[in-house]
Formats: C-alpha cells, structure tokens, sequence
C-alpha cells in the first residue's frame, strides 16, 4: 500500500543535467519538427544558425529517474499513468546550457479504494550558477491501484485543481499534424528509453497493438500546435501550457488540434485522432504573448 509520509517526505537530490544543441535540435526533430526543410519557422528549432528552444524540451530536462519504483514508496508501479503535464516557462531556454533541477512531491490525493490515487511532483530548473527560475514543470500521475492508503488513518491532500474544459463555440483555429512512423525512436533519443515505445512484443504485453508515442511527444506535438495558431514566430512566446492526457498515439497518426484563443494571450487546446475517433489531449491551457 501507499506509503504516504514516505511518499510526500520524498528527498530528490538535485539532478544537474548538461546540454547541447546537439540534444536541443533531436529534441525538436523528435517532435517531428524539420520534416518539411523548407518550412523556415520550424527550420529554426533544427538548424544551429539562430538556433531556438522548443519551451516544452523544459518537461524532459532534470528529472529524477524512476523513483515510483522503490518499494519503500508503496506504489504500484505498474499501474501508474501520466495525468496532465504542465510547463512554465519563466527565462527562455538556451540552446546549450548546464541546469540544476529541484524536484519535490507537493501532494497526494486518496480517491478511495478502488479509485486510485493522484500524486503532484513539481520540478523547478535553473542554469548552473544562478538562481533565477528558468522553468517550473508540473506532473499529475494517475496512480490507479493506490486507492485507500488514508484509510489506516493516513493523511490525504486536498486535490489538484482540475484544468478548465475547452470552451463549447467552435474552435478559433483548427490544424493537422502528422506523426511520424518513426518518430518514438527518434523522440526517445531524448531521454526516456521505456520500451513500451519501441519493442513491439512489450507493447503487445502491454495491451497496444504496436509501440505508442511519448505522451510527452505529443505534448510537444501540442506546443508547435500552438506556436502556429497564434502565429508566433519566437520561441519564447509560448510562456505556459499544460494537458490533460486522455488517450495514446500511435507513432504514424495525423494529430487534429482545436484551438481556442480566449483573449490576450490564453488559449484553450484538445487534439483529436479522426482515424480512430480518439481525443488524445483535452483540456488544455497555454499562454502564447
């Protein structure tokens, strides 16, 4: 069972990461950026001459490795899912840098036996040698067997506050993005090895038919979405946007996006698979300025 106190005390030592533009332009062609090389506004993110950052390349940066896995957390770690992702960008990034990144679990929510768990883990970056916030990631897991631990007398935090549905009215913009069939090994190259997003076997054991997408690729996915609809042509103009993951992609899908502009510079976002008539991000909120 859950170990709350254990869980919510959790000590992350600080991760310092280095990289180069090297890992900045992968970074973007896992995203499937540079597929068309005459593209001149997605040729920014892949070519080193004025080279830019894609803002989500921040939710891959500094992160604590698997630590769900030890036994002494409690946590069934085969049943965990990614939730929502959320990334706030405070300093743009540099295309090459070294950063420090602090990660700490600010709660955990019991739904109930049988309903699962939330855990909140907030990871804030840094350049080496300064303290001014470069970014702050959010993630929601979706512990679905952890339901109950507060049960034994255990405390349980107040919920996270949910992301706002999209709005009704039609969508302001609307747009397609195709996947790759290979983008998961390219996008993977990035940091995250699971091999649920490369070995075929793993995802037949897994219950999918072939391999699925990073949900953190389609996140970035959603960030070039964005850039496009609120023609932005700088990086840095996308300061937030956080998802609510809703199904997976298979590498090879054309990605459907709705997006809303609310005014200044909020936006709304849901992205659809027509082919399957899956949503596989909803709920989404950004800031483009």
């Amino acid at each position: 069972m859950l170990d709350y106190q254990c869980v919510k005390n959790w000590s992350f030592p600080e991760v310092v990461q280095s990289y180069g533009i090297r890992d900045t332009m992968l970074y973007a062609l896992g995203l499937g950026m540079g597929t068309d090389p005459l593209n001149e506004a997605e040729l920014a993110f892949v070519y080193e001459d004025r080279l830019q950052v894609v803002p989500t390349m921040a939710a891959v940066l500094g992160s604590p490795g698997p630590w769900m896995r030890d036994p002494r957390s409690g946590i069934d770690y085969s049943k965990l899912v990614h939730g929502e992702q959320a990334v706030k960008i405070c300093k743009p990034l540099p295309a090459a840098t070294i950063v420090v990144a602090t990660n700490r679990v600010v709660s955990v929510t019991d739904k109930g036996a049988g309903k699962g768990a939330i855990l909140v883990v907030v990871r804030e970056l840094r350049e080496q040698g300064y303290d001014e916030l470069l970014a702050e990631c959010r993630q929601t897991y979706f512990l679905r067997a952890d339901g109950g631990f507060s049960a034994n007398g255990s405390p349980s935090d107040p919920g996270p506050a949910s992301l706002p549905p999209v709005p009704e009215r039609a969508p302001d913009v609307e747009l397609s993005l195709a996947t790759l069939p290979g983008q998961a090994l390219i996008y993977r190259l990035s940091g995250d090895y699971n091999p649920l997003h490369a070995d075929p076997a793993v995802a037949k054991a897994a219950g999918f038919d072939r391999p699925i997408l990073h949900g953190l690729c389609t996140y970035g996915v959603a960030a070039r979405a964005l850039l496009k609809a609120a023609g932005a042509t700088l990086a840095e103009q996308l300061r937030e946007i956080a998802v609510r993951f809703t199904a997976p992609v298979y590498p090879g899908e054309i990605l459907r996006f709705e997006c809303w502009h609310q005014g200044g510079g909020e936006w709304r976002l849901r992205a659809h698979v027509d082919a399957r008539g899956a949503v596989v991000l909803n709920n989404g909120l950004a800031r483009v300025e």
